[in-house]
């Protein structure tokens, strides 16, 4: 006798690297997020919407090695053999889509965005293969009034989600700076060797906060060799090279202006260094003129941002507060946004020079961040009213009811499940509901329901110390006519300062 095949089932089971958001994160994040476009809003900067899947040619130094793509994206082979991959960044579908659209356009073309991308890295704690980020950018300008108006914005941003002044620092430099030490050093990198040993040099001082001077020194040398035994092999400089650019990386001084002076000791001299420092100058300048102050926006040279398509100014957002973890060890979060000038992006597409410059923030950091803080507002947030089902067969009638809270502009929900009351009420907790409306079947043959506030109750119940008196008093609930229910909920909520349209 043949035993009927077992179904197979799949695992119910997570991909590694990636991680679901429910309910009040989700909220929260929405919350950020629309805090940040406002900034953008307000500036003039239109919203773009751009494919997750791009050409994975269009995606630059990601293309196809042989058979599949390189590694770092997430790739596949469409039905017309062309090969797609899921958008790495924001910036690279931007600059697509500027050269598909160029003649439609206004220029300069201001447009901000934000969506998850993709990137096919080994994972780790709080390194995520999909992640939320929003940028912003103006393409069609070499001003460098554009690049000052990214700085600001990048502090605009972090003051609007709840960071305060002290508690960040938005970092600038010009990448045109470090072509000037490195062209004073007979380092252009005109040649592919010299590029290529140009791209080392930037890396390896982009990772000053991490490794410190020693390690940056290690890798601008003949290598280093990690903890985990693996070498890194360096740049090769000799130890007067080395000094030169360590000396320009560390020039950063109290002030703007001191900054600049001691940045041009070591950048000065070249066209490419003299131009970067008159860049730097002007951006000075613009926030000056607007009032950012040292405190907010700072000149730092080792400042170089690790991307290869960075063509000048270049910027960082980072978080300047240390707080323990759980377990009592310090947690610093760093870089939370980031970007610079990229005049060479679009040119991929069409040839012509398209001077852009472009900031970018990492959402998800920047929530992991404000949650540590327990600044995310994640926990204020109060679910729906809840309508309890006293009676099944009454469920049209329920929904009624919501429905005349909707049009007040309260959200509400009629249980649609089967339990009974204890579950019901179980059920409202668990929403974090702020109140419950009940009716039932002597409540509806009366023309009344009874409204209960569970915020208040769950205060009130904390200074009832028996049965008795909890069944006397029946804390934080009124019963009032029908016609009355909207407008006892809307009472319950503002007591709470949860107004009609809103969830916390």
């Amino acid at each position: 006798m043949n035993k009927r095949a077992m179904p197979i089932r799949p695992k119910a089971e997570l991909p590694r690297g990636f991680h679901d958001e429910v309910g009040e994160e989700v909220r929260a994040t929405r919350l950020m997020i629309s805090k940040l476009s406002s900034i953008y809003e307000i500036r003039g900067f239109e919203p773009l919407s751009t494919s997750s899947f791009e050409y994975t040619q269009a995606l630059g130094k990601y293309l196809p090695d042989l058979d599949r793509p390189n590694q770092g994206v997430f790739s596949l082979l469409d039905d017309d053999k062309q090969w797609m991959s899921l958008r790495y960044d924001l910036t690279a579908p931007l600059a697509r889509y500027v050269a598909e659209n160029f003649d439609q356009l206004a220029k300069p073309f201001r447009r901000y965005q934000f969506g998850s991308v993709w990137r096919n890295e080994k994972p780790g704690p709080g390194r995520f293969r999909e992640f939320l980020q929003m940028d912003v950018d103006t393409v069609g300008t070499a001003n460098s009034a554009a690049d000052a108006e990214m700085a600001m914005i990048a502090a605009d941003g972090l003051e609007a989600v709840g960071i305060d002044r002290g508690e960040y620092m938005v970092r600038v430099s010009n990448r045109k700076l470090m072509d000037g030490v490195l062209a004073n050093l007979d380092l252009a990198g005109d040649e592919s060797e010299g590029a290529c040993q140009r791209l080392m040099v930037l890396r390896a001082i982009d990772k000053l906060d991490r490794l410190g001077a020693p390690g940056v020194r290690l890798l601008l040398g003949a290598g280093r060799k990690d903890d985990s035994g693996d070498f890194t092999r360096g740049a090769d400089l000799s130890s007067d090279q080395i000094d030169k650019v360590m000396g320009f990386a560390q020039s950063q001084r109290s002030n703007r202006t001191d900054t600049l002076s001691e940045m041009a000791k070591f950048a000065s001299g070249s066209d490419v260094g003299d131009a970067g420092l008159e860049e730097l100058s002007q951006i000075g300048e613009q926030l000056n003129a607007c009032g950012y102050g040292e405190t907010q926006i700072s000149f730092d040279p080792s400042v170089v941002r690790g991307l290869e398509y960075y063509t000048g100014a270049v910027f960082e957002a980072e978080l300047m507060f240390e707080a323990n973890g759980a377990d009592g060890r310090p947690v610093r979060f760093g870089s939370v946004g980031g970007g610079g000038r990229y005049d060479d992006l679009v040119s991929r597409f069409s040839g012509q020079s398209v001077p852009s410059t472009g900031y970018s923030v990492g959402i998800s950091r920047l929530f992991a961040a404000l949650k540590f803080l327990n600044r995310a507002g994640e926990d204020n947030v109060r679910g729906p009213v809840v309508i309890l089902a006293m009676d099944h067969d009454e469920q049209a009638g329920y929904h009624a009811m919501a429905q005349e809270l909707h049009y007040a502009g309260v959200r509400a929900e009629p249980y649609l499940g089967t339990s009974g009351m204890k579950a019901q009420m179980k059920y409202a907790n668990r929403r974090r509901a702020p109140v419950v409306v009940i009716e039932g079947t002597i409540e509806r043959e009366s023309g009344v329901v009874t409204v209960k506030d569970l915020i208040e109750g769950e205060r009130l119940a904390g200074e009832i110390s028996n049965r008795t008196e909890w069944i006397s008093s029946r804390p934080a609930q009124e019963t009032v006519e029908r016609q009355r229910m909207v407008e006892t909920v809307i009472a319950y909520l503002s007591r709470h300062g949860l107004e009609p349209g809103s969830s916390s």
